[in-house]
């Protein structure tokens, strides 16, 4: 293997670099290659091979790269790079070149797109910290306070598919930066707001501004990685920043309502949301990187209606069961013994397992397909949610952590989907019905379950919930037929 190994990266002659046993052969790469294809490198860990046929003038070549190949405990950096004929010798440097742009403008924008994850999702979430606040404040009833959170939640579901229409028209880049500007203005509104009719259309304008967030900055993950496994392992990232602006800013706002007033503490997310529309101005990219470009090119058209909506319907299943479930845990808990304290702690445990599911279950879709890993977390979903009947307090406290993974984690895989089913013309549409979808069955299981509650009981509830969720195992099948088509 020696003849074919290449220490460092000086060059012999203008087209080809030198070997340890000289210039390197297209017949000696060959053999290089049959043996990487048995067993016998058994030692090599973590090889990245590319084989290419040429790149800008470089014609008829043979391009086989390899890096960071670990040998036992050492590891040792080596490249093999041969080509027949090269009518430019500059082009290599421009090809790397344009690599390492690629590379920046998709960190650019997973950057961009997790940021504004996390002020949108902390921003929604915030809804929750402020409503007791706020019906002391101006006295309301439950149904009012209802109707506060609905005006921002129902804004944010309600436009999705017109901000992914929109994008085409205006561009991406400005709907994804306005939006979030907008959100901003009206935590500004909100904090200044005296009565019910200013906070309710800042809450309107706050879910108008947050509606273009899941869409666009999805889509423009999507679209900045290549497909598949890349995809996914990008997206899974995007939903972890998420779950964190969802810990990070109801917890700051909360410290600062301890020194401050609600208007004042309100006031400076508001603010929080304008800075981050001015780093999303510079952060994300005016253009694909070109390797994305041409992945998207390649994958135009073919789109799987039938399995999009299997998609659908799955992710409304899974997100009409977690929230379902959420409603339901608290009892569940109350009816075992736990205190306020203890069904805090319960769902910070939760909580915790779901962000991390997000980010775990995204790599394994990848690392074993969408839909052993959806039976695998959905599965181990209804099973927990079960044994969570059975056992007493502690036990349930000790297993919600992986309830949490399970139950959060689908979301990830799912999202990651989205892309391989939809044309490459039209992911923020795709992204948009999915999101859509998936709020709609969310916001509608707490309604209709917890009627089943009111008639047979919590448990009978529960149980009807993990029932109803394995029917995302024949969905997630059909799914998988058509991505293997």
């Amino acid at each position: 293997m020696r003849q074919w190994l290449v220490a460092g990266a000086g060059a012999a002659g203008a087209d080809t670099q030198a070997g340890v046993a000289g210039l390197v052969r297209p017949e000696e790469l060959a053999k290089a290659v049959v043996f990487l294809a048995y067993d016998e490198p058994s030692y090599m860990l973590g090889c990245e091979l590319r084989v290419d046929g040429g790149v800008g003038n470089l014609q008829a070549a043979l391009f086989l790269s390899m890096t960071f190949v670990f040998r036992g405990a050492r590891m040792v950096c080596i490249e093999i790079e041969a080509s027949s004929r090269m009518n430019d010798p500059k082009s290599a440097v421009l090809g790397a070149a344009a690599a390492s742009e690629d590379m920046r403008s998709r960190r650019r924008a997973l950057l961009a797109a997790s940021g504004a994850h996390a002020v949108h999702d902390g921003l929604t979430d915030l809804v929750y910290v402020l409503l007791p606040i706020w019906q002391a404040q101006f006295g309301i009833g439950y149904a009012m306070v209802g109707l506060l959170r609905g005006a921002y939640s129902g804004a944010m579901a309600g436009f999705q598919l017109m901000a992914s229409r929109l994008a085409r028209r205006w561009g991406r880049k400005r709907m994804l930066v306005g939006g979030t500007a907008l959100a901003g203005m009206a935590y500004l509104l909100a904090g200044q707001a005296g009565g019910l009719a200013v906070l309710l259309l800042a809450l309107a304008l706050g879910g108008l501004g947050a509606s273009v967030q899941h869409p666009l900055a999805s889509s423009l993950v999507a679209d900045s990685h290549e497909a598949g496994g890349g995809s996914r392992q990008a997206l899974a990232q995007y939903n972890f920043a998420g779950d964190i602006g969802k810990t990070l800013i109801p917890a700051l706002t909360g410290l600062l309502l301890t020194v401050a007033s609600w208007g004042l503490s309100v006031s400076l997310m508001g603010l929080l949301g304008l800075a981050a529309a001015g780093l999303l101005w510079r952060l994300v990219p005016d253009r694909l990187p070109s390797a994305a470009a041409k992945s998207a090119a390649r994958v135009a058209g073919k789109g799987s209606r039938g399995g999009l909506r299997a998609l659908l319907a799955t992710g409304a299943i899974d997100s009409a069961a977690r929230m379902g479930f959420l409603t339901f845990l608290p009892f569940l808990l109350k009816s075992k013994g736990a205190g306020t304290a203890g069904i805090g702690l319960a769902l910070s445990l939760l909580f915790v397992g779901g962000a991390f599911g997000k980010l775990f279950c995204g790599y394994l879709g990848a690392r074993v397909g969408m839909v052993k890993t959806v039976w695998l977390t959905e599965g181990m979903t209804a099973l927990l949610i079960a044994m969570s009947l059975a056992l007493p307090l502690f036990g349930t406290m000790a297993m919600l952590p992986l309830l949490g993974l399970a139950l959060n984690g689908t979301s990830s895989v799912l999202y990651g989907t989205v892309p391989e089913l939809a044309d490459a013309s039209g992911r923020e549409h795709a992204f948009a019905l999915f999101y859509t979808g998936t709020i709609g069955g969310g916001a509608l299981s707490p309604v209709l379950f917890g009627r089943l509650g009111d008639l047979a009981g919590v448990p009978a509830a529960m149980l009807a919930l993990a029932a109803f969720l394995l029917l995302t195992l024949p969905l997630s099948w059909r799914v998988g037929r058509d991505l293997d088509a």
